[in-house]
């Protein structure tokens, strides 16, 4: 049972209430969550059913049985409360990114590494079900060599003029927001599924909505009146990538496509076969071969065993986000305890997400092809 890990969450948003899910779901204990403000702090605790008696920081740090703090604040604060995590000997869950420099965010895998703690970052569609099953077919060869590699990430929560949100703001969110945001879990996703390194990029970023409403500390809202500021960061983006062994991928992600709530999406395309998945329509993928195409269904009853091990319903009983989460969490939390999960996500995942989101951002100023920096040596020592 994971009840003896005591969990503390660090920011009192949207993500950081499905942190909160989460903990409970995995069987972790909820200690307390930290906001803005001690107030806030004590007002979010009594709406979660959770004890106040952590409403800053400093007391989570300097509280013994907190194990695990889970870091869901803007990403410009992550760096810092994550470094005061490990330093005071807790076990960390870091949202991505990391950091918004992949200098940062090596210099902080690399505390974690000296300190013998966990860091993890919540890439948690790797968790979905039909996921892993792609993955193993892919691992017994069932597709042979990659052809072709495509797919997308759409949403369409910032395409009113009139929405705001933290992320926008550079200063708060980082120098990429859409790409950094939701680009970056694709290429986790693909290259882990695929088994797969993209070496380098050529990208365009786009701002379709040239001003918002001033700043708002909240992770979301429509504002139709006041002053605005000029919009820093993407909405848009398109990038064509190669992997090592020189295959080609594209890679289509947006913030105001109407109508896509959280459409990631990717094919994978070999030479005996191919395979999709819809984070969307999670239940099912789609495997194609020369002679047809078929659905598969997620079913505890058959396919791969991290399938097996990932299904938490019966067939036919709808899973999606939440329950990756708590699978996430799960398994971080055995981790902890000295197991070794399959595929969990880690500080080195966050460290390769870092680099290829700046690689984009230079491929964008440059014009050009761009190489994506080179695993690192507590990346390759994760490999």
């Amino acid at each position: 049972m994971n009840s003896s890990i005591q969990a503390v969450v660090v920011g009192a948003g949207m993500i950081g209430a499905v942190h909160a899910a989460a903990i409970r779901a995995a069987g972790g204990e909820l200690a307390g969550v930290v906001a803005p403000t001690p107030e806030r702090s004590a007002q979010v605790a009594k709406s979660w059913n959770v004890p106040a008696g952590h409403q800053d920081l400093e007391s989570v740090l300097a509280d013994d049985s907190v194990r695990v703090v889970h870091v869901c604040t803007p990403n410009a604060l992550h760096v810092e409360q994550a470094e005061a995590a490990l330093a005071a000997g807790k076990h960390v869950i870091c949202e991505k990114p990391l950091a918004t420099s992949a200098d940062e965010a090596e210099r902080l895998t690399r505390l974690a590494e000296e300190a013998d703690l966990l860091l993890a970052v919540p890439f948690v569609y790797r968790y979905h079900p039909l996921v892993r099953e792609i993955r193993d077919r892919r691992l017994r060869g069932e597709f042979g060599a990659w052809q072709l590699i495509h797919g997308s990430y759409l949403q369409d929560w910032l395409l009113s003029e009139n929405a705001m949100s933290w992320r926008v703001d550079p200063a708060d969110g980082g120098p990429s927001r859409a790409f950094a945001d939701i680009g970056s879990h694709w290429c986790d996703l693909v290259e882990w599924v695929a088994g797969v390194r993209f070496t380098e990029l050529t990208a365009r970023l786009g701002t379709t909505v040239p001003t918002r409403p001033t700043g708002t500390g909240t992770s979301f809202t429509t504002l139709s009146d006041g002053p605005r500021v000029e919009v820093r960061t993407e909405d848009v983006a398109t990038v064509l990538l190669r992997t090592e062994g020189g295959v080609l991928g594209t890679l289509t992600v947006s913030q105001v496509s109407a109508g896509r709530k959280n459409r990631l999406w990717f094919e994978l395309d070999g030479a005996d076969g191919s395979a999709v998945f819809d984070q969307e329509n999670p239940e099912t993928a789609w495997l194609g071969a020369q002679d047809g195409a078929r659905l598969i269904v997620r079913d505890p009853g058959h396919g791969s065993a991290e399938q097996r091990r990932l299904s938490r319903l019966p067939a036919g009983h709808t899973q999606g986000y939440a329950d990756c989460f708590t699978s996430f969490v799960a398994d971080a939390y055995a981790a902890i305890r000295g197991e070794k999960p399959v595929g969990l996500p880690t500080g080195a995942d966050g460290v390769r997400a870092a680099h290829v989101v700046e690689a984009v951002l230079r491929s964008d100023t440059s014009l050009t092809w761009t190489d994506i920096a080179p695993a690192c040596a507590v990346m390759q020592a994760h490999a």
